[in-house]
């Protein structure tokens, strides 16, 4: 055991030998070894020592480090999360070697979203870029720091399909597409995990939320879903198998009911699919209260019933509740619930125990104390060159009005907006061990950018929103945001002369990032009217205006897109944040990114995606009709579709050539086209393919994500891009729930976003 080297953990084993030499390794990390390691581990516990293994909690005023103490003695606590420094898991873990009856170790879990102490972009964003190389290097980074923090699990990916932008957790997962979701899922387990989530630098992951979070009623944070099996299937439930057969050790379960059942409650999720179907292995694990939550969700009568219900549907570990360990040893003596059940469960938990490499070594993701850094929040433990590069390749160009972008780095540029010098707010909601006064913001990076060149002029102009309501509201928790002293109009003054001393104006608008967080549900997509005002005032004098979006969600910029001369979408761009935007505005990077999200014109257009099903009386632009599916009061399609992003220069594609007419059963073919960079600037772009099946028993998508490739082209340079196409790409589940491809014919369509393609056809016998 490498780092077993505590004094107090020697003191432990000293004092029982035998059990410790039985209990730690070196064990072989294998399914079969574990199998017979836990089925032995299993005979020597008690029941309440079983129980407890289920039980996962929280640091906090609930939980204080004397209570703790306390359960870790009785072994009445399996897990622990939120904290995230090597001093206080050490601590813990010491306690358990120290104190407990069979050593049983910990494991420290964690929300490492999108980084653990450098902040990546939010996951949208992430999948804005349509990079899989720079999102394993987000995984691998996030791993890394994770690990070096102590950590053995994060609660990620967020592989939730949302179509439903009023969602505030939409920030968290990648857009409204399942293939994309499910690459950019598989991915970042695969980084994460690494070979072996037992190796020093790599974190087990807990896919999350299991299922169909993302798709609750009006976009209401814990809403219900209600849908058909085969959307479900469909649509909603690839992410999680990508995630699983990439390897993920955990599921986190979903706060929703889905068709009627809570996800905590519904053993034909939890165990039908996920474990018969899909074949599962790992761990379960409720989401914060859940189980408790079975009461108000009507299919619990009290506590008792509540925790026969979770454990018997297989939810395995509960978060943050008490109900586990003070309820199970009642109802497993009553005959409610059977000791094999508590068996199974807490099987469960010992095996990603087991493969996490805690049975060899307790201490694996902590090293020797003396190596403990000195100072946690250290520059030198951040990536931030990782995080620039990440950032700059997760914007989207909107709008490119007679190339206004990339600005000139001389003259006087104005900078004006809430969320220009936000430190807090350019990392992002769920912002890990994240340090904000170590972030760079859009005014900083600027700085950096115009130093000795041009000349930048300053004003905050508008707080992100004047509203009383929703200022108390997010910082209800925490101070997350500023309100500033003045009034509205002194600083609207202040932003119209700075304006009218540039020869440009930038404007940094969009949400605080509280706004696009959990239990941040909006029923409003407009930028709030402070925004709006400000935009208004500084359009007025007639200065060139950039503006530069910081959000966690699709929005309804109608009127902004017509006012904004660029339009730039940064999201929640990071630690690095400032420095990246500055990169793109200024020309040292272009812009590649594309939308995994539709911007609706208004909330009124929800949902609005692009893989939508057709109607009987589709509408045509080009030829309207009365009798067609659309609006009267407003155009039918988004104000920016999904895939869609401009650059600094243009590119063309060539018609697609398909390898055959046909498709053999169980055969493929493959569709090719040229893309040629046909303007005067270096460089890259994302080439998408869709398929449509065109006759089938039951309606099809208008067309479905199939593949895509990011490809870099120097001005004038040319590429083939060929996609292979096999029969799995033509699968869909039809009404009888068989996961089929239907003879027949099929359109092929490649370009650089869902709407302007160039087409194909070939038939599939």
């Amino acid at each position: 055991m490498k780092w077993i080297c505590s004094v107090s953990f020697a003191a432990a084993l000293a004092i029982q030998p035998a059990l410790a030499d039985d209990l730690f390794g070196p064990h072989e990390l294998t399914p079969a070894a574990r199998d017979a390691f836990v089925t032995d581990l299993l005979k020597k516990m008690t029941l309440d020592e079983k129980i407890g293994q289920l039980r996962l909690i929280s640091v906090g005023p609930d939980n204080p480090k004397e209570a703790i103490r306390d359960m870790i003695q009785h072994g009445q606590v399996g897990a622990i999360f939120n904290t995230v420094t090597r001093h206080d898991i050490r601590q813990m873990q010491d306690q358990v070697m120290q104190l407990s009856r069979l050593k049983i170790p910990l494991f420290f879990a964690y929300d490492v979203i999108h980084g653990q102490r450098t902040q990546f972009p939010i996951p949208l964003a992430l999948a804005s870029s349509w990079d899989t190389d720079a999102v394993a290097k987000v995984g691998r980074i996030s791993a890394y720091e994770a690990a070096d923090d102590g950590l053995n699990m994060t609660w990620a990916p967020m592989v939730d399909v949302t179509r439903e932008p009023r969602w505030g957790r939409g920030s968290e997962g990648f857009g409204e597409d399942t293939y994309l979701t499910a690459e950019m899922g598989r991915v970042l387990v695969t980084a994460m995990q690494g070979k072996s989530p037992a190796d020093r630098y790599s974190v087990m992951t807990s896919v999350k939320h299991f299922a169909a979070y993302g798709a609750v009623e009006g976009g209401r944070d814990y809403n219900t879903v209600d849908m058909s099996p085969q959307r479900l299937f469909q649509d909603y439930l690839p992410p999680y198998k990508a995630a699983l057969d990439a390897g993920s050790g955990g599921v986190m379960v979903a706060l929703n009911s889905l068709n009627g059942v809570p996800a905590s409650a519904d053993s034909w999720l939890l165990k039908d699919v996920l474990r018969d179907e899909w074949k599962f292995k790992g761990i379960t694990i409720s989401d914060h209260g859940a189980i408790k939550e079975l009461i108000k969700h009507g299919v619990a009568s009290d506590p008792q019933d509540a925790v026969r219900v979770a454990i018997k549907s297989g939810v395995n570990m509960s978060m943050s509740d008490e109900y586990y360990s003070k309820y199970l040893p009642g109802l497993v003596k009553s005959g409610a619930v059977s000791e094999q059940e508590i068996d199974d469960a807490t099987r469960h938990v010992l095996n990603v125990k087991y493969d996490m490499g805690l049975f060899n070594d307790p201490y694996s993701h902590l090293g020797p104390a003396d190596q403990d850094p000195a100072d946690t929040n250290a520059e030198s433990r951040l990536h931030r060159s990782d995080a620039r590069d990440v950032a700059r390749k997760s914007m989207v160009l909107l709008k490119n009005r007679l190339d206004t972008l990339p600005l000139k780095n001389s003259g006087n540029i104005a900078l004006i907006g809430p969320l220009a010098d936000s430190q807090i707010d350019i990392m992002g909601s769920w912002s890990a061990a994240g340090v904000a006064k170590q972030s760079v913001t859009l005014l900083q990076g600027m700085k950096n950018a115009t130093a000795g060149k041009a000349n930048l002029l300053y004003a905050k102009g508008a707080n992100v929103t004047d509203n009383k309501g929703i200022q108390d509201f997010l910082n209800l928790y925490e101070p997350a945001m500023t309100v500033d002293s003045r009034s509205p109009q002194q600083m609207l003054d202040e932003a119209v002369e700075t304006a009218k001393k540039a020869d440009v104006v930038v404007l940094a608008i969009g949400e605080a990032r509280g706004m696009a967080h959990e239990a941040s549900s909006r029923s409003d997509l407009t930028l709030p009217e402070s925004q709006r005002q400000l935009i208004d005032a500084v359009k007025a004098t007639g200065k060139p205006l950039v503006m530069v979006l910081m959000n966690g969600r699709a929005l309804a910029l109608v009127k902004e897109s017509q006012q904004a001369d660029a339009l730039l979408e940064s999201w929640y761009s990071g630690t690095e944040g400032g420095n990246a935007i500055a990169d793109v505005l200024f020309g040292d990077y272009n812009p590649s990114g594309k939308l995994p999200m539709s911007f609706p014109r208004s909330v009124g257009q929800l949902p609005i995606y692009y893989n939508h099903l057709n109607t009987g009386r589709p509408y045509n632009f080009e030829k309207p009709n009365k009798y067609t599916s659309h609006y009267y009061d407003e155009a039918n399609g988004p104000l920016y579709p999904f895939g869609y992003g401009l650059s600094y220069t243009t590119f063309s594609l060539s018609p697609v050539k398909l390898s055959s007419s046909s498709m053999p059963r169980d055969g493929k073919i493959n569709a090719s086209v040229t893309v040629t960079n046909s303007g005067k600037r270096d460089g890259a772009t994302v080439v998408q393919l869709y398929l449509h099946d065109e006759v089938a028993s039951i309606s099809r998508p208008v067309k479905e994500l199939k593949g895509f490739k990011r490809i870099m082209l120097k001005a004038g340079e040319s590429q083939t891009v060929t996609f292979p196409i096999d029969v799995s790409a033509l699968k869909f589940w039809n009404a009888k729930m068989q996961h089929v491809a239907e003879p027949g014919k099929f359109s092929v369509m490649i370009g650089l976003d869902s709407t302007r393609t160039e087409n194909a056809e070939f038939d599939y016998r």
